[in-house]
């Protein structure tokens, strides 16, 4: 009988990839056959893939970097193609179609219709862990490590023909400047806000096969939520 396989690609331009890909073969390693992770710097590379992590980093970097090397692109028609995506922290960012105080040559890829607050916790300097519960969408799991370095949040839930706008942070500076994804929406589901701090603040969505946190799962040693993208959002295909 064979096996089917999956190559899950984690963009390598910046950031945290390589924990992303050591996380993920510590959640897979009982099934090392079925599953295979790869760096993507290229758009062959990507082109390979079954399923795309965007890890985090520094939004601003990574943008840039996608540009020069060509992968603006590439990235908007994988998005295009409907495969699982996921984005953590500065991945968050680059995948929502709205950044608010953005900077000017900053892109958003518009995978996802959120608008995003960059650093909302402050600097480098607020940066915390707090044991969360998300057994409210992955079993079981009621104490999980997550990791807010100069984290982003969910400001806005933006108004498409799937989506009622829903405003999930009021900013205090209505004067922020906003960077608006050029490209269309293409994803037809409804968003889902899937973790709220006590605080209000929403550090965690979905729309269809894409998912966004706020947080640094790669940056810990539980491999639980990487295991349930796995088996939620590749497997499922």
């Amino acid at each position: 009988m064979t096996v089917k396989q999956y190559t899950v690609g984690v963009l390598s331009l910046q950031g945290a990839f390589k924990e992303h890909i050591d996380l993920f073969k510590l959640a897979t390693e009982s099934q090392h056959e079925k599953f295979h992770f790869l760096e993507v710097k290229t758009p062959q590379q990507l082109l390979r893939c079954d399923a795309l992590v965007i890890p985090g980093g520094e939004s601003t970097s990574m943008s840039l970097i996608a540009e020069r090397t060509k992968m603006i692109q590439p990235l908007v028609d994988f998005i295009h193609s409907g495969k699982p995506l996921w984005g953590t922290c500065a991945g968050l960012i680059f995948l929502s179609r709205e950044i608010v105080n953005g900077r000017p040559n900053q892109k958003a890829l518009g995978a996802i219709d959120i608008q995003v607050k960059r650093n909302a916790f402050g600097r480098q300097l607020d940066s915390f862990e707090s044991m969360l519960d998300f057994s409210g969408f992955i079993e079981a799991v009621d104490q999980f490590p997550a990791i807010f370095i100069r984290a982003p949040v969910i400001s806005k839930v933006l108004p498409t023909e799937y989506n009622e706008e829903y405003i999930t942070m009021k900013l205090v500076d209505d004067q922020s400047p906003i960077i608006r994804s050029e490209n269309e929406s293409v994803n037809k589901s409804k968003v889902e806000l899937l973790y709220t701090l006590d605080n209000g603040l929403v550090v965690a969505a979905r729309q269809g096969n894409v998912l966004v946190t706020s947080f640094h799962p790669e940056l810990s040693d539980d491999c639980r939520f990487h295991r349930w993208f796995i088996q939620e959002f590749v497997a499922s295909t």
